[in-house]
Parts: structure tokens; sequence; C-alpha cells
């Protein structure tokens, strides 16, 4: 059988051992041939009179569309998809938020310290938790629905404030995301706008609306309903399962949905239920982004959750050990591969949003008001399978994992773990015991030499070189899942920062958890810059999405060039069709916030241009 390989060795042995499992890894070698147009962008199919490609012979469409405008229109959609992915989770996240602080719902608030330092920085109403939960979701929402022309309030209040005054000299400064969103759409449209320069700015825009609401506020807001994120050392991989409990695997993106089954299945009545099916009780076990986000926050639910296996492409393999019971699903990264597998190993389905809706999966419509037939539906579809197919179905666990990740990594864990400040990460900066930051983010794709090959790779070679690597997103579930972040790591880093990992007992490549954890990376970085009194383009900190996937990464890539970070990225994000959108994303952009795009596939020729940068950085700082 020929399969994609994997970094992760073990979950590639268990792979080739499943002889009758189709998965994403069995169909990449089908899908080896790529569309040429497709990879540079130059295939517009917007019209009747298409789809048209550009070639040398053919350098318009029957429009006259040329390839700068139909690789810039392209690359705005895409943007504009990704950022309006996120700003749906961040609207969630607010509703929710609102209606348990207007006491529609029993939960209780977990984050309140966090909630009364938003409300004081964001001068917000209220003389108490509820009120103020209220006026701080009110907040988000209505700067999501803001006519175009309304730049959103809370740019200002949460920006960091030299790059907040750069984005006004650009003039990029976003009005009501969702309407930025629908007029990219509208923008991109047939025989609409042909000026590529325009449209990348406005892939800024969207750019900034996703990292400030999607990926900053959605982790706020989230902190503030499930508990803020505590550092402790945690179990990750395949190991995590355990066949005596009845094992609910979670996908998607949103805690603020699947977090009513933190405590619904584990009060003394669902434990009852599941001891009378024959099991200890029920498991909650993490998978992609979502798993990473409830791992982050796993001190405020230790006894439910199980904790986390992995990226998006282990979840197939993960319904193949036999020893899922349900799939609750809520957004993307649930791929639609685990249909096929979920009927094999009769493993049912629900989902609670229909943007993720599967074809085989019960979709029940989520609402906080509905919180406790949803978990009843929950515990009684789990247990039912527990029952009817445990009997007669293998299960087979391999002994995949580490018992000592470190987790809970945050923008305030992290400086509370150094003593309240900075200064300490900063002086090993300066002396050169570190050389610099590089953030680790996103996807997990197997086409950049394999599963999470590049990511792994490249982050051994950067902390080889007295790099720390700081992760979000699925590449977390990578390098967790090899060892990268777990404190023995520590023994592959340079001499310098080894010994700084050996004296802190802490892994070289900290792990921030989910994708949307790119948002307290920039909180991070900013906390950094304004100790040190520079702006962001001036710290020694590359950006890499090694092995982006979806539109969602050109997003958080548009957020990493409006910040004024270098972004490397190991497989070009299908411009190069377009050599005047290749030179800006790639070299003129950085004449005007700071950052620039970086494509090189080769591991050691990117470490080597991710040093040099940072080298550079720190030259321009003096030290």
């Amino acid at each position: 059988m020929s399969i994609c390989v994997s970094a992760d060795k073990v979950l590639e042995k268990f792979i080739l051992s499943k002889k009758d499992l189709e998965s994403s890894f069995n169909r990449v070698p089908d899908q080896e041939v790529k569309c040429a147009f497709g990879m540079q962008g130059i295939c517009c199919r917007l019209c009747a009179n298409g789809p048209c490609r550009i070639t040398p012979t053919t350098p318009k469409g029957v429009c006259g569309a040329t390839a700068d405008t139909i690789v810039a229109r392209n690359f705005l959609r895409a943007v504009a998809a990704g950022a309006a992915c996120y700003l749906h989770v961040v609207e969630n996240t607010a509703a929710n938020l609102k209606a348990i602080g207007l006491g529609q719902s029993d939960i209780s608030l977990k984050g309140t310290r966090l909630l009364e330092e938003l409300s004081s920085k964001l001068d917000l109403p209220g003389n108490n938790v509820g009120e103020k939960a209220v006026a701080l979701a009110n907040q988000v929402i209505q700067d999501l629905y803001r006519p175009r022309h309304e730049k959103m309030e809370l740019v200002e209040k949460l920006a960091y404030t030299p790059r907040y005054k750069k984005w006004t000299e650009l003039n990029i400064l976003p009005g009501g995301a969702k309407a930025e969103v629908f007029d990219a759409l509208v923008k991109t449209s047939t025989n609409l706008n042909s000026d590529p320069m325009d449209m990348l700015l406005h892939a800024l825009r969207l750019g900034i609306t996703t990292g400030i609401y999607g990926l900053g506020l959605t982790n706020h807001l989230n902190d503030i309903i499930w508990g803020e994120p505590r550092i402790r050392l945690a179990k990750v991989g395949f190991g995590v399962l355990d066949p005596e409990y009845i094992n609910v695997m979670v996908t998607g993106h949103q805690q603020a949905l699947v977090g009513i089954l933190q405590d619904g299945l584990s009060t003394s009545e669902a434990i009852n239920i599941a001891e009378k099916a024959g099991a200890k009780g029920f498991k909650l076990v993490g998978s992609t982004c979502v798993g990473q986000d409830m791992q982050l926050r796993g001190a405020h639910c230790q006894q439910i959750f199980a904790g986390q296996t992995g990226n998006n492409f282990t979840s197939e393999i993960l319904i193949a050990t036999g020893a899922v019971d349900l799939v609750v699903s809520e957004f993307n990264c649930t791929l639609p591969g685990i249909e096929p597998v979920c009927d094999a190993y009769g493993v049912p389905q629900i989902c609670l949003d229909d943007v993720a809706k599967k074809q085989n999966a019960e979709y029940i419509a989520f609402s906080l008001a509905e919180k406790d037939t949803i978990i009843q539906k929950v515990i009684e579809t789990a247990v039912e399978r527990y029952k009817k197919q445990r009997p007669s179905v293998k299960v087979d666990i391999p002994e995949h994992g580490y018992d000592d990740v470190v987790t809970g990594v945050s923008q305030k864990t992290l400086k509370e773990f150094l003593g309240g400040s900075y200064k300490p990460l900063i002086d090993l900066i300066i002396a050169g015991k570190i050389k610099g930051i590089a953030g680790v983010v996103g996807c997990s794709n197997l086409t950049a030499k394999g599963h999470d090959v590049f990511t792994v790779e490249m982050t051994k070679e950067l902390i080889k070189r007295n790099i720390i690597v700081l992760s979000a997103g699925c590449t977390s579930g990578a390098l967790e899942n090899v060892g990268l972040m777990s404190p023995s790591a520590a023994e592959l880093a340079g001499e310098s920062l080894k010994a700084i990992c050996r004296q802190l007992e802490i892994p070289p490549v900290l792990n921030f958890g989910p994708c949307l954890a790119i948002g307290r990376l920039e909180e991070t970085a900013a906390d950094i810059a304004g100790e040190l009194g520079v702006d962001l383009p001036e710290l020694p900190l590359v950006l890499s999405a090694p092995q982006w996937l979806e539109e969602q990464a050109l997003a958080d890539g548009s957020f990493g060039l409006a910040l004024g970070l270098p972004l490397h990225l190991a497989i070009p994000p299908f411009i190069t069709g377009s050599e005047l959108v290749t030179n800006i994303l790639t070299k003129d952009i950085e004449g005007l916030t700071g950052g620039k795009v970086i494509v090189n596939g080769n591991v050691e020729d990117t470490v080597n241009e991710l040093e040099a940068i940072i080298m550079a950085k720190r030259a321009g700082l003096n030290i």
C-alpha cells in the first residue's frame, strides 16, 4: 500500500497496519499530479465565457482580465473566505457570552478576572459580571455588523499602538467586518475590480479583522466562559484513549459550542448511565483545534477531558482505533473522509453547526437554551454505540504520544511564568543565548514533504540554532506528538537554549494551542515590543506557516503581513502566475507594512533565510 509519509512514525506504522482503511494518507498518491493553472492562480471561472486560462500565448481572458487581475481576485476571494470562517466563530462565541450574561443559561463564567480587565481596558458599562459580559459581547457583535464606512471601534483599543498608527497611515483600518467580507466578494465578481493593488490592500484589512476579532477576541471570550489557560503537563496522542470509557471525539474550532459537554458528561447522572452500559464514565477526546483549545484550558476540565490526539489528518485514523463511540463536530478540519470510516466502525456523528454538516451526521442546531437536550442526545447516542458496537469491533490503540507535554501557555501565563515581565526573555535575547523567536503556526498538509514533515524538520533546525519556537495551530498537534513539546526536547536544542530549557524544565518549543492562539502570539509579541519600546517589525521575530492548508491560513497570513512580520510558506499561495502580485507580496509590501512573504520549499535554505532575518533584526536593535 502506497501512503503519504508522516513525521510521526508511530502513526505511519499504525496506518500501514490498517490494510482496509482508506484515509487522506492513501489518497495523496492519486492526487500527485496538480493543475498548473490552479497552482499559479491563473484560472478564472467567474463567467460563462470561461473557464479562461492564462498562458504566454493567451495572456488575457475573454473579458480582457490579465493574469495580475485574475490572481489578485482569486487571492482576495480566498482571504475573504478564510476571514469569514473566523468571524463566524467569534460571532457564535459572543452570542453565547451574551446569553450567559443575560442569565439565559446556568453556565457560570470561569474567567471573571479577565472580564474585569477587559471591561476596564475597553471602558465598557456594567455594574456586575452579567452586565459586563453582555456589554462586551454587544461591542463585538456591533463591530462585526457595522457598515463598511464605519470603522470597528475595538481595533484602536486592542491593536498595538504603533501598528494602529501604521494602519491609519496606510488607510487599511477595516470597517465592519462582515461588510469587508461582503464587499471583497462584490469586488472580485465578474467585470468589477481589476486593480491588483487595491485588492491586496483589501486583503490586509481582512487580515486585521481576522487577527483582532477572530484570533484575538475569540480567545478572550472563551477564556471568560471556560476559564483562562494554566501551565501544566498533559497527555497527548492516541494513548489518551481509554477503552474502559465511552469516548466522545470532538472536532472543529468552537469550544463555545462543545464546551457544554464538559460539565454535562461528568455529572453523577451521566456517569451512572455510562456505568449501567458497562463503562467507567465518559471522556471527551480532543482532535483538531477544538481539542487544542480544551487542552489549553484543561485545568478547568481535567476529569472529563482525556487529552489531545492530533491534528486534522489524524482524525480518520483515530476513528479506526475502534475506541471512539461518537464524533461531535462543529466546524472545519472535520474531513469529509471521516464519513466512510465512521460507517465502517459504526460510529455515529452529531453536528452542532450546519456550516460543518456532514452528509451522514445528525444535525442539532446549537442553542444554549437547548443545552440539556443536546447533552442528553449526545449521551444517548454515544451509549447506544458503546453497547451495540464495542463487543464486535476490535479496539486497537497504538502506544502513541507523550505524557508530559507542557501546555496552557498563553500571553498571560508565559509572562507570569517569567515573573510578571518579559524582561528575563528579553535579557536572554540581548545576551544572544536565545537568538530570536520563530512563530511556527497554522495547518498541516500532506504535500510539503509529507504529513508534518517540513514543520518538524524545520522546527528541529530552528531550536538547534538557539531560536526558540512558539507554536499555534495544527502545527502544535504535529510537534507535541513527536515529543518536541516535552521538556526532554531540550536535548535537541543548541547549547545555550538547551541550558535555559534544562534550568527552567521547559521544552524549546512552546505550545500555545489552536490556530486561534495566533492571536495570543501577536499579543505576546506586542508585549515584548512594548517593553523594548519598538514596533513589531523591529523584533528578531519571524513567522512560518510551513504547511499551510486552507483559506483560513491565508487570512492568518494577511494578519501577519499587516503586523509587519516576515512570513514563510513552504508552498506558494497560488499567486505565482502574476509577476506583479508575487513581487508585491514578496518584496514591495515590506516598504508598506514591514512584512513580506517568503516562499521556500527547502528546510535548510528556509532556516538559513529566517536566521539571517533574525540576525539582521538584532543588528538593527544593536544587540
